[in-house]
């Protein structure tokens, strides 16, 4: 049965609580946003990312990449990106408006990877190729002609301050939507 939220707070709240509930449930809708990043020449790309943490405190999201993945670039050009997030189950849609720091030493970085660098995980981070590079046309398209160099990891965190909010709600009785900071509330039009 769903849960009617009426006041800013209730909402608010429930918002924070589904993006960590998306951390820890691999089967929650929002553990998978669509990330988006303006390019150097205007373009803009977008990508599904995995959610991975999240601080309501803070009001940031993280997650893991490639430190030599195209995002990464992007994202050094211009710090501002939009997550798109969609839950079915909920019937809401959230953008979120961030500026990202992408950090790859120091203690966040160091404390991620220490928890990942066992697992199969890892081989992403450790590759010789980066993300997107073109393999030879005799390559086999299986994961064994990037082999890992475990001596060098391209880990990287991208740490989200998130700037804004706007929720959709849609619903039978009457679609709500507001735009949301960290101290405002505004209804709008949906």
């Amino acid at each position: 049965m769903k849960i009617l939220l009426e006041t800013p707070d209730e909402i608010r709240h429930q918002i924070w609580k589904e993006l960590i509930r998306a951390t820890n449930d691999r089967h929650h809708a929002w553990r998978t946003p669509v990330l988006a990043t303006a390019c150097s020449n205007g373009l803009v790309n977008a990508r599904t990312v995995i959610l991975r943490t999240v601080n309501m405190i803070e009001g940031q999201l993280q997650i893991f990449t490639d430190a030599r993945s195209p995002k990464v670039t992007e994202i050094t050009g211009a710090s501002n990106a939009v997550f798109v997030f969609w839950s079915s189950k909920l019937s809401w849609q959230l953008r979120v408006r961030v500026t990202i720091s992408v950090l790859t030493t120091g203690p966040i970085a160091d404390a991620h990877w220490q928890r990942i660098k066992q697992s199969a995980s890892a081989r992403d981070y450790l590759s010789l190729l980066p993300p997107g590079s073109l393999l030879k046309s005799d390559s086999s398209c299986s994961l064994s002609t990037a082999e890992p160099t475990p001596d060098t990891s391209h880990f990287a965190v991208l740490n989200m301050q998130v700037i804004e909010m706007d929720w959709l709600e849609l619903a039978s009785a009457g679609h709500r939507r507001a735009k949301i900071t960290a101290d405002t509330w505004e209804w709008l039009t949906p």
